[in-house]
């Protein structure tokens, strides 16, 4: 019923006058299709039930066209029935002042379906129509919040790149990289999702993916690193989209931390692909892969390091796996999500 409520046959023109046009025709219609089902009731039954098929006609054009409607299909109906279906019915009762009795009870009775029709029909189109503004209220205090987390995501990178041209010491400034690259990665995720709201919302992964590579890399690649790149155009819910991101921040900075030492040349490839339902995050690189010599292995991504805890923690938000492959020539890091096993 709260779908009939929002198909009212006139929604989609804005002149009162067509509107009241539309639903009178409406209700000659359900008064029409009434009268063809009941010619061909009465070539089986002649004069069964005379009044049976008005309640039903009364009844939709009501709901779908409001009151007008349920009035023209009430009159038509009523007088069709009075002049064509009557007659036959008195011939076999033979008694007239008991049919014009029925005909006034079922007429009474018809007005009264009308009537609680109209009524069930208002209080379903005025709870839809608070129930979406009570949306729209929320989609923009959600959208007020976002874009205040973004500048707050935005005012903590500015404020750690501060400290950190302070700093002397190498290995601090590669932490302060470190947070610096995680913080922009949410305010990369808040500024693209900007605007979009509601239930269901949806990230097109390709320039969101494409962004946040190209930062990354600007930001902690140096020029003798080559990367490149594949993405699928495809669109993911935004927290699995927020999640791959992550992910995909993570297994960049401890490559670029790990995979490269002492000014070593190499290529790096991202791609992320899609089958159906199933995506595959893929980071390759051709370093030193697990060098003795590295803080666990080339993805940073020792059993207790802080960099495997954070992978696993982004997988399970894209209730996704992840895997570390260690090749003769590099690296792979890799997030997969099959629905199967989901």
């Amino acid at each position: 019923m709260n779908r009939g409520a929002r198909s009212m046959v006139d929604a989609w023109f804005r002149r009162p006058a067509l509107q009241v046009a539309i639903r009178l025709g409406l209700g000659v219609v359900c008064a029409l299709t009434m009268i063809a089902i009941r010619a061909v009731v009465d070539t089986a039954a002649p004069g069964a039930g005379p009044f049976a098929l008005i309640y039903p006609a009364v009844l939709l054009a009501t709901l779908y066209g409001r009151w007008e409607a349920g009035a023209v299909a009430f009159a038509i109906c009523f007088g069709w029935t009075w002049l064509q279906v009557l007659p036959l019915a008195i011939v076999q009762q033979g008694d007239q002042a008991v049919m014009v009795s029925h005909i006034a009870l079922n007429a009474a009775s018809v007005l009264i379906v009308l009537a609680f029709a109209e009524t069930f029909r208002g209080k379903v189109e005025t709870a839809r129509q608070q129930r979406e503004a009570e949306i729209d209220r929320r989609a923009v205090l959600l959208a007020e919040l976002e874009h205040r987390t973004k500048n707050n995501f935005a005012l903590v990178a500015s404020l750690l790149e501060l400290q950190k041209r302070r700093e002397k010491s190498e290995p601090i400034r590669r932490a302060f990289d470190d947070a610096i690259g995680r913080v922009r990665t949410f305010s990369e995720a808040y500024t693209h999702l900007a605007g979009e709201q509601g239930e269901g919302v949806v990230v097109e992964m390709r320039p969101y993916l494409e962004r946040l590579v190209a930062r990354v890399s600007s930001a902690l690649l140096p020029p003798h690193i080559a990367l490149t790149s594949r993405f699928a155009d495809v669109s993911l819910p935004r927290e699995s989209a927020v999640a791959i991101g992550l992910f995909a921040n993570e297994a960049l900075t401890n490559c670029a931390k790990y995979a490269f030492p002492d000014d070593r040349a190499g290529k790096v490839h991202v791609e992320f692909d899609v089958s159906g339902t199933d995506w595959q995050l893929t980071i390759r690189d051709n370093g030193v892969g697990e060098a003795p010599h590295a803080p666990g292995n080339s993805s940073g991504s020792s059993a207790g390091g802080i960099g495997s805890q954070l992978l696993g923690a982004f997988a399970r938000q894209a209730r996704a796996k992840h895997d570390t492959r260690f090749l003769d020539d590099g690296c792979e890091v890799s997030l997969v999500y099959r629905q199967d096993a989901a």
